[in-house]
């Protein structure tokens, strides 16, 4: 409720038109069954035209307003709903920005994505139905309660006991519901993760032959939640049954116990039809308020899931604003040096074991620092720690003499241009892609950038060249050329270490000869950190570090290393044997 309030306080004033509204509705639809009585009385005693015409008019003047207070108090409840409901979106979205590795993959992708689509949905839907029909009951109530004891006192009795069984019955279904759909949202979770999985992976699946294992796994999923929706909706058949039999019942003790009474006691037959009117509506708006109970359920459930995720502390996070570096007043150091590990050494927040051991090296302006090792030594980690998408368990990563952890990490990630191995591409074009490295660049910079990459002669050979289409991930490409597209875009813009992790290992080895030529030539103003797995990717390094088992093995050119470092000697034979089988 906590997160509704926080979201609805811009809209207050949209809210109380809207109640108001609404409740002007209510009142309007209750008063017409009273000139409907009138009506029917007046007609039953031969009343005069003029006085039939003039309780006619007042009935259609009662219902001209009510029906105008619905549509206006509808527009304005659409209008507050679909502007909290867009609020929140931005602001979980705006939050997802904000969450590590880890706290994403404690979440889960497929959980941030139902949170932020189905679930704001659900509360959507949820506030409309309380505002709508929720709020009103308590008015419908208390007037029809008042109209009706006006016309009999018994009667009224009655309707009150038949209000009491209704409620009873909704309290008794409401417990047995909210278990149900806490299930449900817990269900959409698990459809999401396995959707995502069998969408992602149909490559792999069907390279194995594994489409009709993964449809019994989708067939067993979707099942659970059909079984959990079927009984969820077996409850709001039971309410919605006894509620009508509640409304029925009433009226059947309404005709056995007025029906005597009208010639001998002087009832009139319109306060009859006044009475069952007034019960009607009170227990309708009695069964509609209960059917929005029984959701409320979910739609709390949806609440939580939401706000767990808004109030959740990231693992990193800024420094307070007066305590944030101003890298902007900083001069460059003497030495020219970018980025520095300082006895580094990381444990991931589940493991058993450091995947770094007091790593220590540098990257220098105008230097290719590159990183090496075998598969798990911790190379990758590297770059989540100078990217700090993740922090040093211990040690320091300085950029420019800062330690990374007193900036923020808008001004950190701006000075850095990192290229993952496995390329991702935005849908939209090239020329919005490569954008994404200096939204200002110009035609000129993005055609540099492709002819360094390697990658003009492919772009140019498209019919609509840097206005090229480009598929969500980049599946129009070939490996090669999406990774040839990220590094162009990693080269557009004014970064001042470029980070290439893996980014080299689907290009064949001329295109590799050919880019890290040109790359030379570029890079002179900035700082290189290469991580490759290929010696040849890497062996004209100003510096290679060679890690193995989280551990710095040796630092050194390719000759001292091959003279003095055996893990490195290691790798390279390997290599080489390889390559000449």
């Amino acid at each position: 409720m906590r997160l509704i309030i926080r979201f609805m306080k811009p809209y207050w004033g949209l809210f109380a038109a809207t109640a108001i509204l609404m409740f002007a509705d209510v009142v309007g639809a209750l008063i017409i069954p009273t000139f409907a009585a009138d009506l029917l009385n007046a007609s039953a005693s031969h009343a005069s035209f003029a006085i039939l015409l003039t309780t006619g008019l007042k009935m259609g003047l009662a219902a001209l307003l009510a029906g105008v207070c619905a549509v206006a108090g509808g527009w304005c409840c659409s209008q507050l709903t679909s502007r909290i409901g867009k609020d929140m979106r931005v602001a979980l979205y705006a939050k997802s920005l904000e969450l590590s590795i880890y706290d994403f993959r404690n979440f889960g992708t497929a959980s941030i994505t139902t949170r932020t689509i189905n679930d704001i949905v659900n509360i959507q839907m949820a506030m409309t139905n309380v505002i709508g029909i929720l709020l009103p009951v308590p008015v419908i109530f208390v007037v029809a309660f008042v109209l009706s004891f006006r016309l009999d006192m018994t009667l009224s009795l009655w309707l009150l006991v038949a209000i009491a069984f209704v409620c009873t019955v909704a309290f008794f279904i409401m417990r047995t519901a909210s278990p149900l759909f806490r299930r449900l949202q817990k269900l959409l979770d698990r459809i999401g993760t396995v959707l995502l999985e069998n969408l992602t992976g149909v490559r792999v699946i069907r390279a194995f032959s594994k489409e009709q294992h993964e449809q019994k796994r989708m067939n067993a999923t979707f099942a659970e939640y059909a079984d959990t929706s079927i009984k969820a909706n077996l409850l709001f058949a039971n309410l919605d049954g006894l509620s009508y039999f509640g409304i029925n019942a009433f009226i059947v003790v309404v005709y056995c116990l007025a029906g005597g009474r009208i010639s001998v006691e002087g009832f009139q037959i319109g306060d009859i039809t006044a009475i069952i009117e007034y019960a009607v509506l009170a227990l309708f708006y009695l069964m509609m308020a209960q059917m929005v109970i029984i959701t409320l359920p979910r739609a709390l459930e949806c609440c939580e899931r939401v706000r767990l995720v808004l109030d959740h502390t990231p693992q990193i996070s800024d420094p307070a604003p007066n305590n944030a570096v101003d890298m902007t007043e900083k001069g460059p150091l003497p030495d020219g040096e970018v980025l520095a590990f300082r006895d580094v050494s990381f444990r991931f927040a589940d493991a058993q074991e450091n995947a770094l051991n007091h790593v220590s090296f540098s990257c220098k302006k105008g230097q290719t620092t590159a990183i090496i090792g075998g598969t798990g030594s911790g190379k990758s980690t590297i770059a989540m720690l100078a990217m700090r998408f993740h922090d040093a368990s211990w040690g320091k990563v300085m950029f420019d003499g800062v330690d990374v952890r007193d900036m923020t990490q808008h001004d950190l990630r701006k000075r850095i241009a990192y290229v993952q191995q496995q390329a991702w591409l935005f849908s939209g074009s090239i020329a919005d892609n490569l954008r994404y490295g200096d939204r200002h660049a110009d035609e000129q910079s993005l055609r540099h950038a492709l002819q360094v990459a390697q990658a003009d002669e492919f772009v140019n050979t498209l019919p609509d060249g840097l206005n090229s289409r480009v598929a969500q991930g980049g599946t129009n490409f070939s490996g090669g050329q999406k990774q040839r597209l990220s590094i162009a875009r990693a080269l557009v813009g004014d970064a001042q270490i470029i980070i290439f992790d893996d980014s080299f290992s689907a290009l064949d080895f001329k295109t590799d000869a050919a880019l890290r030529h040109a790359l030379v030539q570029e890079m002179q103003s900035r700082a290189v950190l290469i991580i490759a797995q290929r010696v040849s990717t890497i062996q004209h390094a100003d510096q290679i570090v060679v890690l193995s088992d989280g551990s710095v093995a040796g630092i050194g050119t390719h000759d001292e290393l091959m003279a003095g470092c055996a893990v490195y000697r290691e790798i390279v034979d390997s290599q080489t044997k390889e390559q000449q089988s």
